[in-house]
């Protein structure tokens, strides 16, 4: 079987964009030019790859596990010509970091900081975005380390825990839940909350643990997709909200809200560096990990002191 790597990137962007015409203006090719790319894929795997969907075309399920694979491939590829291109020309290298929203908040300035401080010529690519969301493009090989949320008994990654990070219910100073004699999950459910939309980790978790107790959820008046917006979002009125204490803790929010002390509703986790087994790190990678190893707690510990 004889297949060409720029078949499965053609493929690939077809795929992303479920369009032929759009896939070869987007790459710079023509269109019967990623068709045949397309056939020779098809004619490789002996299955047809996509269906008619409207006036688009849809991947067929053979057509999406190739599509997993292609950008497994492709990421180590591409980390093959890295780890050889920093190799032969001796120098730092690049890195690619994916940090969930409260790393980046306050830990990823001050460690990129002392990453250039070391290695001035490096250069670095940030994303920040939901931790589950990175995760799988670590995985993909998207992204070399992932500064956030910690994976959970997961064979393909490497993880060193930097500090545990503790989610609890937090709201205003003068909210009335205060002035209740027993604050009790049933009792939480009588105000509405500004809470992280369903795909976030610590939504699921809080409606899982009202689930587990035969409860329903919580009425979300606000669904954000931002963390860092939830403090501002409550600040001011009676709305509750589910927030790290470190956010929670952070300069300028500490004042501002109080946290709701409830054992079923406290969140213990871990925050972290991740990085794939068999992955390639280059030297900058390498030592950013090992900033983070060794300095990560305390640059937590400053930045919300």
């Amino acid at each position: 079987m004889d297949i060409q790597l720029r078949d499965l990137r053609y493929f690939e962007v077809v795929a992303e964009l479920g369009h032929v015409g759009q896939a070869a203006d987007k790459i710079g090719r023509t269109q019967p030019a990623l068709t045949k790319a397309i056939q020779r894929l098809e004619e490789a795997f002996g299955a047809v790859l996509f269906e008619r969907q409207g006036r688009g075309i849809r991947l067929t399920p053979v057509g999406e596990v190739l599509l997993a694979r292609a950008r497994v491939l492709r990421g180590a590829t591409e980390e093959a010509l890295r780890e050889v291109g920093d190799f032969a020309k001796g120098n730092a290298g690049h890195v690619r970091i994916g940090s969930g929203p409260i790393a980046a908040d306050h830990v990823l300035p001050e460690i990129c900081s002392l990453l250039l401080a070391e290695a001035s010529e490096t250069t670095i690519d940030i994303t920040v975005a939901p931790s589950i969301a990175l995760r799988e493009r670590l995985r993909e090989g998207a992204i070399d380390l992932l500064i956030g949320l910690m994976p959970q008994h997961d064979d393909d990654f490497v993880a060193h825990s930097i500090v545990e990070d503790v989610v609890v219910v937090a709201t205003s100073p003068d909210h009335p839940v205060f002035k209740l004699p027993k604050i009790t999950m049933e009792s939480l459910l009588e105000w509405r909350w500004v809470l992280p939309v369903n795909s976030i980790v610590s939504r699921q978790w809080l409606d899982a643990a009202f689930r587990s107790r035969g409860l329903p959820t919580p009425t979300a008046q606000i669904d954000a997709n931002s963390i860092p917006l939830l403090p501002r979002l409550i600040a001011r009125t009676h709305l509750l909200s589910f927030l790290s204490r470190h956010t929670l803790n952070a300069s300028g929010a500490a004042n501002a809200l109080r946290e709701v002390p409830l054992k079923e509703t406290t969140l213990r986790r871990h925050l972290g560096v991740t990085y794939r087994k068999e992955g390639y790190l280059s030297p900058a990678a390498q030592r950013l990990v090992a900033l983070l190893r060794t300095r990560g707690k305390r640059l937590y510990t400053s930045a919300l002191a």
